[in-house]
């Protein structure tokens, strides 16, 4: 049965799903509906507002090099155990916008933590944030049977953010656990995120 997170609530996914080795990190949001402005407003003037999810894999709490950053240009980590499923431009539709998927069993033993964020491309240029995007989730699925271990949904007001860090999975006594944080940045791309944990 899935668990409902609240923010900053910590889950253990091994030890509430036995035998748990691959997981599919799913991210949704919907754009929030624009009110026309006036006479001449045009819908085909609308800008679509083109959210990336990325994983950050920390050493240490560290990010130690460019690689371990996967994004939709490394759509894969090199040890094969981090795998990002695809960008998608627009979040229309319901349902996940993009999934990352992780091989636990397969992620090295350096690496602790997994940070999983989702930044708004080219945010500052096209003026957008977070406070136009609503019903944003992340969820945790079984890739054995797609049973949803967990999900958090972000209901704070995110107006001004930029970037959101959703959560992280990480290393603790042995068992793989999940953080829901919903921390929203102001930064301007998945590199200036990237720089919190050098």
């Amino acid at each position: 049965m899935s668990v409902n997170l609240q923010k900053g609530q910590k889950v253990s996914l091994t030890k509430s799903s036995e035998g748990l080795s691959k997981i599919i990190v799913g991210l949704g949001w919907d754009e929030v509906e624009q009110e026309k402005k006036g006479f001449f407003s045009f819908s085909g003037g609308k800008q679509n507002i083109d959210c990336d999810a990325f994983a950050l894999l920390l050493q240490g709490g560290k990010l130690k090099s460019n690689p371990d950053v996967v994004y939709f240009g490394n759509l894969r980590h090199a040890s094969g155990s981090v795998q990002h499923m695809g960008d998608n431009l627009t979040g229309a539709g319901d349902g996940d916008d993009e999934q990352i998927v992780i091989d636990l069993n397969s992620v090295p033993a350096q690496y602790d933590r997994i940070v999983i964020a989702v930044n708004i491309y080219s945010a500052h240029s096209r003026k957008q944030h977070f406070g136009m995007i609503k019903n944003a989730f992340i969820r945790l699925v079984d890739a054995r049977n797609n049973n949803e271990l967990c999900i958090y949904n972000l209901t704070e007001n995110y107006s001004g953010k930029t970037a959101m860090i959703f959560g992280e999975v990480y290393r603790y006594n042995g068992e793989w656990k999940f953080n829901a944080m919903g921390q929203g940045t102001e930064d301007g791309s998945i590199t200036d995120l990237a720089k919190r944990y050098f």
